[in-house]
């Protein structure tokens, strides 16, 4: 199911898991690994073909001057850096397809293979949040004095559609690794990247490993995507006074506009700028 390329000398490392897809809303626990592993050495490289429906995930074929020069694979990849004295196991890539339980575990015996001692998996959620605040967090933990007193966890039964990323946290957990989850909550009106969420994960995973990790170019994005945000509600009274109730957490949100029509709205607002703006425009894909 895997390769290792390369096996380091560790000391305690941790691993940290974050894939593309389901519970990754706004991009924004791919995009706090990333960021994690950035420089890091890849060690571990994941048998594609028996994870992914190519029909589903196709590979990116390049053709220059009517030539085909490349074919790029939907992969999943560990890398291992070393930050703030701790080593770091970094999983990412796109959501299998297929093969889900015999992925885990061999996500497991890698783990005891490399004596890996925790592990962190992150990723987000759509929710009736304003982008004004702080993205919120929410945890889970195969024990609960993993976490901290402050932190949210969902209360009661919470009956949700399962994704790889989560089954990753519960397997390490039966098999005796302690382990965490991060889940930021996004906007339900921002389509695209939502770098805010991606500070808040980095944040809380930092303070789970005890280190600082440098999150200056994360807190840019977010600045940028802040102030085009508030560009546009601005330019729409409906959804203004929907992000304001949002902000005070008014608990009748019946007669409010849907997350979807907000959303085609601040995407129709940045179309029309984009006409007369120059450079990047912001990413409402």
């Amino acid at each position: 199911m895997y390769q290792l390329l390369s096996q380091p000398t560790l000391q305690a490392p941790v691993l940290i898991a974050s894939l593309t897809g389901w519970v990754d809303a706004g991009a924004a626990g791919t995009s706090c690994v990333e960021h994690i592993a950035t420089g890091g050495e890849t060690i571990a490289r994941f048998e594609s073909d028996a994870l992914y429906d190519f029909r589903s995930q196709r590979p990116v074929l390049d053709i220059v001057d009517g030539t085909m020069k490349e074919m790029t694979w939907p992969e999943l990849t560990v890398r291992h850096v070393a930050m703030g004295g701790r080593d770091l196991l970094v999983l990412t890539g796109q959501e299998p397809d297929t093969g889900w339980r015999g992925f885990a575990s061999a996500v497991v015996e890698m783990s005891l293979a490399l004596g890996v001692v925790s592990s962190v998996c992150v990723g987000a959620i759509p929710a009736a949040v304003p982008h004004t605040r702080a993205s919120p967090v929410l945890a889970t933990a195969s024990r609960r004095d993993l976490l901290e007193t402050g932190d949210r966890l969902p209360e009661g039964l919470l009956r949700v559609p399962g994704s790889a990323v989560n089954l990753i946290e519960f397997t390490l957990g039966t098999h005796g690794i302690p382990s965490v989850g991060f889940w930021a909550q996004v906007p339900h009106y921002v389509s695209g990247p939502y770098p805010a969420a991606a500070v808040a994960l980095t944040e809380r995973v930092a303070r789970f490993l005890g280190i600082v990790i440098p999150i200056e170019p994360l807190i840019e994005a977010a600045r940028v995507q802040r102030e085009q945000l508030d560009t546009a509600v601005a330019e729409q009274p409906d959804i203004q006074t929907h992000v304001e109730r949002l902000e005070t957490m008014l608990p009748d949100i019946q007669n409010v506009p849907s997350g979807e029509s907000i959303a085609a709205e601040i995407e129709r607002f940045l179309r029309d700028q984009r006409q007369g703006r120059q450079g990047p425009p912001f990413d409402d894909r």
